[in-house]
């Protein structure tokens, strides 16, 4: 009986062409656009937040680099760690408790700001604001550790350095990052210790959450859709 209606083509998602009879076209065509609505939901959803860390994962990944620490420094005695103001001195306030644990020895550490070294300090119309500085030792041949959330072109890191030299001529100098955003370096220089490695594009910022009596998390997200 189906062949006494009369049947037409319509477009598929997959973009073959459909022949339709009259009575299911409705049936068809709802589920076609249901379809579609679904998958541009769940588009847009993951282009705008993606979970790189969650809170389980990232005390994995902080425990670990706290062991990386230990195998090069054993008893710390010439060591001292220091945060890269201002989300660097979060990490920080995560990974000197953890190797006190895991060691019983206190390393020494401290926040350096170092906005007054940026290369772009004085391109901006607005001056960024600049943070606290808490050394309370200086770095004369002492093996220093940088540490900071999230490794991008490098520049912050440049003219981190550029602002320890106030405090004494290190012995050597090493840079600890949770994550480390590859193929974005506008400076030839690379980290020691690595949380974890992401790929992102140049729409893209990577967000980590270590303020305290939040969750600790680290997020993709799409910039463009972020901001709309």
């Amino acid at each position: 009986m189906i062949e006494n209606y009369q049947a037409f083509d319509v477009g598929s998602p997959t973009g073959a062409s459909v022949r339709l009879y009259p009575h299911l076209q409705y049936f068809w065509l709802g589920n076609f656009f249901a379809t579609k609505i679904l998958f541009y939901l769940c588009s847009q959803y993951t282009m705008q937040k993606r979970l790189i860390l969650n809170p389980d994962l990232l005390s994995i990944t902080i425990n670990r680099l706290c062991h990386q620490l230990i195998e090069n420094h054993s008893s710390f005695e010439n060591t001292v760690l220091v945060g890269l103001q201002p989300r660097g001195s979060f990490l920080l306030d995560l990974i000197a408790p953890q190797l006190k644990i895991l060691t019983g020895v206190e390393v020494t550490h401290g926040y350096l700001d170092s906005t007054f070294y940026r290369d772009d300090f004085r391109r901006r119309d607005i001056a960024p604001k600049a943070h606290e500085t808490k050394m309370d030792f200086v770095v004369e041949d002492k093996d220093v550790i940088l540490i900071d959330d999230v490794l991008f072109t490098g520049r912050s890191v440049r003219s981190a350095m550029d602002a320890l030299l106030a405090f004494g001529r290190p012995n050597k100098v090493e840079l600890l990052v949770l994550i480390d955003r590859k193929y974005t370096r506008d400076i030839p220089l690379a980290p020691n210790y690595v949380g974890k490695e992401v790929n992102t594009l140049a729409h893209q910022k990577v967000l980590v959450q270590l303020e305290p009596e939040k969750q600790n998390k680290v997020w993709l997200i799409n910039e463009e859709n972020d901001a709309a």
